[in-house]
């Protein structure tokens, strides 16, 4: 396809360049043209010897000028808006502003022939371009930049007109589709007066688009819609298009609660829900509505992450097998900054889904702020752009134009494997929730509103007076389905306990939830001693034929020594773990920023063959069952972490890691780890093993890169909720690691990573042990003779090092350090059972380098407190003083403060002792 197949709005001289070249060659342009230029009647020949185009020629290519101009900005000029009148836009598309007259218009133009109707009078062919783009469809696309995809999308629409033709039993089907949306809305808010349901009325049509959208994505092969939207619509979405019993549904409403006593539970616009539906058509398909808070748009990312995981583990990397649905407002859509983020996650090798349908709610009003406050863009789409999707813009008020539209993005989402945009344009029939007033802030709208037919009666009427069905069928199906409504009412006022559908099935069958007692014993995490062995030769070979960098090379040396010498670094236990769970069967995910190499140059999973763009991964050269996944993600925290909490939820057998490049950053992500990762199982019961590695440590690095700020985790621990550990060896992060997934639950791991430990010498394990043991909860001091020891130092992670070394050093010898390597569940039982042979010890301390009112340290002297195993020590303080940044950003002073926690536990304490 050449250049000026998809030429801009009035580019004349291209057009006039474009036939210079067919006159010099006429093969040389592409058929559509050659048969637009050879429809000229005019001397060719004149042209060729130096004559001026001929008037004819100028006007066809004024012509193509116009057509190009409906094409690109038709949209501004289209009949969608229900409620509201259009803004205005200049220039407009009449005629005159194309150097055409009204005297053209019987004129016949082979430019015609450009929008597939051959020569035709102007009057038609304007005629065929405002049906087609300025109806109750508005289409931007010529921003696109495949020629191939403007092409599609030009025959789509210009060859229907943008124009549906619906049979008669396909009209019934979209009515009883919308005869439910609507009567479901008009049931709950009559008999749940005051209730909050977030209603969809106003935008009833969008149940009959997102049933059009999941059909035709069933007849073209998609076996999994994985949905996500919040909760304008939700329960509407869940009755009706994935079949959640009404039953079940006004259970919630009564406040029953739940069958299960443990689950706190969540409103009932928040919940997620999954059902195996059959099409119309008899195909088979599963379909999953993602749990999600309140937080507009959060859920984004978690869906692309379940949509990637079943394609990877469920379909085989078939994208055209999976398609994630996103349903927006139109106020979230263009302000939060997430759905950029997922826009530019879409296409990456990583994260890409085969494209996502989104489908916006534009109630044209974010609460309380109108459209022209929430955002300085023309669209609430427009975001869209970003990643050179279409965008349709269609009246919610026309259900037809809709269902028409949500074919013909799933048509386009099957073919090109890219992202599209169905924008419906509607209106929010009351306030934010069904209690709210909005006419104190839109009384003109709302008065609009109030005489404003819903989307069923408009098109009852249109269906009645075309005669497609009686008002007398309309009648009774409202009334049918009312009784039906009415009748689960009954039975829902009946019932006892609001039923929580198990999760516990398909992926995760064989998993229960956590038991009390599930934490007082880690279970064994050891590998066959041979097998370790042999996957760790393999794990440091590169391929003979192909030349690394010389440093990687020596980097692969370096590992080689450490299996001959039994000394494993951090690298090496980690790379283990993820090697031996492979050869177990365990797929192994694992991305975030930088994480190929490691931010600090520690990991080389993935190494690059010299002078060249090859990449070589020798975990997956091992010849194991599992694979490793592994991926440097775009610069984001919040839309990645979503990402692989979505995917660890859909795998639970894989050990699914998140990274961030140093543990500060992780609070981009911080919506993520509030209402997903720590609480979705208690509010929706929703198991998750994802783990979070985040790099923490006090080394003088300045205040954005020394804390992971350990203490907002610790504060949400609750109902062992989370595991948060700070391992201080190769062989517990390895064990740590694999236990993840050799436990029968599943529970979020927040692992607290060194830096100076990943080459620091004393930092090392034997092979005897990752190959014997389990992980430690808490590691006794090695060095102490229980007899002498009168001082007890708990500490957990990198400061461990700077104090046994200060022990050494001083000579002392009545004091034993004992680290915690889990934080929590906090194991009080371990420390019992360790605290028993130091029966002289009189004095406890913890020791952090962390400020006072950071860190570990709230957290500890609460479980000491709380549990009987350990509430009748008392703890004394020993760190950096409280203070509002997490470090000083001065090396002499970060010194300073470091040297006095290691004086005030033995230099000033030996000195008193004496």
């Amino acid at each position: 396809m050449d250049k000026y197949s998809y030429l801009g709005n009035a580019d004349v001289v291209a057009i006039e360049e474009l036939f210079q070249q067919y006159l010099k060659d006429v093969n040389s342009v592409e058929p559509d043209w050659r048969m637009f230029f050879a429809g000229f009647e005019f001397s060719r020949e004149n042209y060729e010897n130096g004559g001026e185009i001929p008037s004819n020629v100028k006007k066809e290519f004024d012509v193509v000028s116009l057509i190009n101009a409906y094409r690109s900005r038709g949209h501004l000029f289209t009949k969608t808006n229900p409620v509201r009148e259009r803004r205005k836009y200049a220039p407009t598309l009449d005629i005159e502003n194309f150097g055409l007259s009204q005297a053209d218009l019987e004129t016949v133009f082979q430019a015609g022939s450009q929008i597939g109707i051959g020569a035709a009078k102007l009057k038609d062919i304007i005629s065929h371009l405002q049906q087609t783009y300025c109806q109750s469809i508005g289409a931007e696309y010529m921003y696109i930049r495949n020629p191939e995809i403007i092409k599609w999308l030009q025959e789509k629409m210009e060859g229907s007109k943008n124009t549906p033709k619906f049979s008669t039993d396909e009209k019934k089907v979209i009515l009883n589709k919308l005869n439910q949306a609507v009567v479901f809305e008009n049931f709950l808010h009559t008999k749940f007066v005051g209730q909050k349901r977030f209603s969809l009325e106003g935008a009833e049509a969008t149940i009959p688009a997102l049933d059009a959208v999941c059909e035709k994505g069933a007849d073209m092969g998609i076996e999994d819609f994985v949905i996500g939207m919040a909760h304008r619509g939700r329960l509407n979405v869940l009755a009706n298009i994935l079949n959640k019993t009404y039953k079940d549904i006004f259970t919630e409403f009564e406040g029953r609660p739940s069958e299960d006593s443990l689950f706190d539970g969540d409103v009932k616009y928040h919940m997620g829900y999954s059902s195996d539906q059959k099409s119309n058509s008899g195909k088979q398909v599963h379909l999953s509505l993602t749990p999600n808070p309140s937080h507009l748009e959060a859920v984004d990312p978690v869906v692309q992450g379940i949509a990637r995981a079943k394609i990877d583990n469920l379909h085989k990397g078939d994208h055209s097998k999976v398609c994630p649905i996103l349903i927006h407002g139109d106020a979230a859509l263009a302000g939060q900054g997430i759905v950029y983020e997922v826009l530019q996650m879409s296409q990456l090798d990583g994260y890409k889904t085969g494209g996502t349908v989104h489908i916006v709610i534009n109630n044209q009003v974010g609460f309380t702020t109108n459209y022209l406050d929430a955002r300085s863009s023309t669209y609430c789409t427009d975001v869209a752009k970003v990643v050179l999707s279409p965008v349709f813009h269609v009246n919610g008020d026309d259900v037809e134009a809709l269902v028409f539209t949500a074919r013909l993005a799933m048509e386009f989402r099957q073919k090109f494997k890219c992202d599209v945009f169905i924008d419906v344009l509607c209106y929010r029939k009351y306030g934010h929730n069904e209690g709210d007033e909005p006419r104190f802030t839109q009384p003109l709208l709302y008065k609009a509103i109030a005489k404003h037919p819903n989307p069923r009666e408009i098109y009852m009427q249109q269906l009645t007076a075309e005669g497609s069905v009686s008002a007398d069928l309309a009648k009774e199906m409202e009334k049918n389905f009312k009784n039906l409504l009415q009748e689960k009412l009954d039975e829902a006022k009946q019932t006892e306990k609001a039923k929580i559908t198990s999760f516990l099935e398909g992926q995760w069958k064989g998993l229960k939830m956590a038991e009390n007692g599930a934490f007082d014993k880690s279970p064994d995490t050891s590998v066959d001693k041979k097998a370790f062995l042999e996957l760790a030769k393999k794990t440091v070979e590169l391929p003979k034929d192909k030349k690394f960098f010389n440093k990687t090379e020596k980097l692969f040396a370096d590992r080689i020594a450490m299996i001959a010498n039994d000394n494993y670094d951090w690298a090496m236990g980690e790379l283990m773990a993820y090697a031996s769970l492979m050869n177990e069967g365990h797929n192994v995910r694992f991305s975030g920023q930088d994480v190929e190499r490691g931010t600090f140059s520690h990991r080389h999973a993935v190494v690059r063959v010299e002078d060249s763009e090859e990449e070589y991964t020798p975990l997956n050269n091992l010849n194991t069952k599992g694979k490793l996944d592994i991926y440097n993600s775009l610069l984001s925290e919040y839309g990645v972490l979503g990402f692989e909490f979505g995917y660890a939820m859909a795998t639970p057998s894989a050990l699914t890691i998140w990274e961030a490049q140093f543990g500060d950053f992780f609070n981009g992500a911080q919506i993520i780890i509030d209402q997903f990762i720590t609480s979705a199982e208690a509010k929706w019961r929703r198991m998750n093993g994802l783990v979070m590695l985040l790099p923490h440590g006090y080394e003088g690095q300045g205040p954005e890169h020394s804390s992971a700020r350990m203490e907002r985790f610790l504060q949400q621990c609750a109902g062992n909720n989370m595991q948060i550990l700070n391992c201080t060896t190769p062989a517990n992060q390895f064990h740590a690691l694999r236990r993840q997934v050799k436990r029968d639950f599943r529970k979020p791991l927040i692992c607290f990573t060194p830096k100076k430990l990943l080459r620091y010498p004393s930092c090392v394990s034997s092979v005897n042990d990752f190959t014997s043991g389990s992980f430690q909860e808490v590691i006794d001091d090695t060095t102490a003779n229980a007899k002498s020891v009168k001082r007890i130092v708990f500490c957990s992670g990198k400061v461990f090092y700077d104090l046994i070394e200060a022990k050494e050093k001083t000579g002392t010898d009545d004091v034993a350090v004992i680290r915690l390597e889990q934080l929590y569940p906090f194991p009080a039982k371990q420390v019992k059972a360790i605290l028993s042979k130091y029966t002289n010890a009189t004095a406890f301390y913890w020791a952090q380098e962390e400020p006072e009112n950071m860190g570990a340290w709230a957290h500890i002297i609460r479980m000491f407190m709380k549990h009987d195993e350990t509430k009748g020590i008392q703890l004394n303080y020993v760190g950096r003083n409280e203070g509002a940044s997490p470090a000083t950003g001065f090396s002499k002073s970060h010194n300073a403060q470091q040297q006095a926690i290691l004086d005030a536990l033995f230099t000033q304490a030996l000195v008193q002792s004496r």
